[in-house]
């Protein structure tokens, strides 16, 4: 080996290898009086951080590091559960593929965590961290990308887009008092959506204070409900059957928290997220601005992308495409399939905001996320087709995700309007408002293929609404 080759080789391994563990803070004590932990509120937990980027990481690895330990082992075993790669290969893609497009401010957010884990004793590094943020887009986005340009690989069957969430936004004449109210559910896995319970309460040097729900050691939402203290108020349900992947690309975890922190009009958050779009967690986005109480859907395409708005009406997710053109270019999405999941909660949302046309308000809000009417048969049926998701009591489950009596649905709910966005705070609830609770033990004894879940599998009872807020 020349010694031009052994110079090059050496530079590159510098330039891969993981930033270098930092030691705490100087004073670890001063950084941590800044954040809070609240003791769990019917299974919320209250986060507030505070200050510069390295030290909102610290705060939130150092105060959450039991929870974000375990979730890092639960997103690892779906991830190879579902795409048969192990965790190595995701960590490889955060950094080869996404950590390049990081930018400084959400680097050293993320080092923090990292740093704040450590001095809990967790053994996480940056790798692990970067990968946990970006499994969303990494395992149905990603990896079929990956695939495709394997051109020795075995054949694999399609990593499926999961149908993500319900939500409604609406304005003007559909609310009782005129004003925005925004609704959210999280469908999602049973295993890591029991652990999507905390509420952050973020204040950051630069950009807007943030309230938001999370999943441990995320920097965003994930599910992407939240408002920002200069007016915005954001959620999103994802794009099913979606394919598309741009490894030049700004991940979506970082597009979608640098929104959240500094979008101020509905104009800024979309060009947020559409400057640099890698297509990963294809979502469409709900967002209201209460400061014009106008709304928005931003339909968000890799090759397609749709804006509307309005200051006198609606928008509902259920994950159907909106756009026609977007739906034959970029998924494989039956638009006229009435007997699907996405389409039956179309319908289902057309019927509610119609009877509810100028009632709407919080406690619509949390009526309609706990919907079990499914459209397709009019019968009052917890299942894969009701707003309130209940797959684990569908004979039918998720063609394009899982199968049936499969172990998702909606997780967790969460309503505001402009008045409590206002005041930072929202209306949420832990589990699924509808159905009987879910017991762990006794569906796996029924459904022996789930088994695989069961270490960390719980149980899940309907909890009740609380109010959640800034804390300080």
């Amino acid at each position: 080996m020349t010694l031009r080759s052994v110079i090059v080789t050496l530079v590159f391994s510098l330039a891969t290898l993981p930033p270098a563990l930092q030691a705490a803070p100087e004073n670890p004590e001063a950084v941590l009086s800044k954040a809070s932990r609240k003791p769990p509120l019917h299974g919320w937990i209250q986060v507030h951080l505070e200050g510069s980027p390295s030290e909102i990481g610290y705060q939130h690895g150092n105060l959450l590091a039991k929870e974000i330990a375990e979730v890092q082992k639960v997103i690892a075993l779906e991830l190879e559960h579902d795409t048969k790669k192990d965790w190595e290969f995701f960590r490889k893609a955060a950094q080869e593929v996404l950590w390049p497009k990081v930018e400084a401010e959400y680097r050293d957010e993320l080092q923090g965590i990292v740093d704040g884990l450590v001095s809990r004793g967790v053994m996480l590094d940056i790798w692990d961290v970067v990968a946990l943020n970006s499994f969303l887009e990494l395992g149905p986005y990603y990896v079929p990308y990956w695939e495709k340009k394997q051109p020795d690989a075995e054949p694999h069957r399609n990593v499926s887009v999961p149908e993500r969430c319900s939500a409604f936004i609406a304005t003007g004449g559909y609310t009782a008092d005129g004003k925005i109210v925004m609704g959210h559910n999280n469908w999602t896995s049973y295993l890591e959506g029991q652990r999507w319970n905390i509420s952050f309460d973020i204040v950051p040097e630069r950009g807007s204070r943030m309230l938001m729900d999370g999943l441990p050691g995320l920097i965003h939402s994930g599910d992407d409900f939240g408002m920002n203290s200069a007016g915005m108020m954001i959620t999103e349900t994802t794009i099913s059957q979606f394919s598309g992947f741009n490894p030049d690309g700004i991940p979506e975890f970082v597009r979608a928290r640098k929104a959240m922190q500094y979008a101020t009009s509905i104009d800024e958050f979309a060009q947020i997220m559409i400057e640099g779009n890698n297509g990963g967690y294809a979502n469409n986005w709900l967002v209201g601005d209460r400061k014009t109480n106008e709304i928005a859907s931003l339909e968000l395409g890799l090759k397609n992308v749709t804006l509307r708005r309005t200051t006198d009406g609606y928008f509902t997710g259920a994950n159907f495409p909106v756009s026609e053109k977007l739906a034959e270019e970029e998924t494989t999405f039956p638009m006229k399939d009435r007997s699907i999941s996405a389409n039956a909660r179309r319908i289902r949302w057309e019927q509610l905001m119609a009877d509810w046309k100028g009632r709407i308000d919080i406690k619509a809000g949390q009526r309609f996320l706990g919907d079990a009417v499914d459209s397709f048969t009019g019968k009052i049926d917890p299942n894969e087709r009701t707003l309130c998701g209940r797959v684990d009591l569908s004979p039918r489950g998720v063609a394009t995700w899982v199968r049936p009596f499969g172990l998702a649905g909606a997780v967790q709910n969460k309503v505001t309007d402009a008045a409590m966005a206002e005041h930072m705070s929202f209306s949420g609830a832990i589990g699924p408002q509808c159905g009987p609770p879910f017991r762990a033990v006794r569906h796996l004894a029924k459904n022996p293929d789930f088994s695989w879940m069961r270490p960390y599998l719980r149980d899940m009872t309907a909890r009740q609404w609380v109010t959640l807020g800034t804390g300080k």
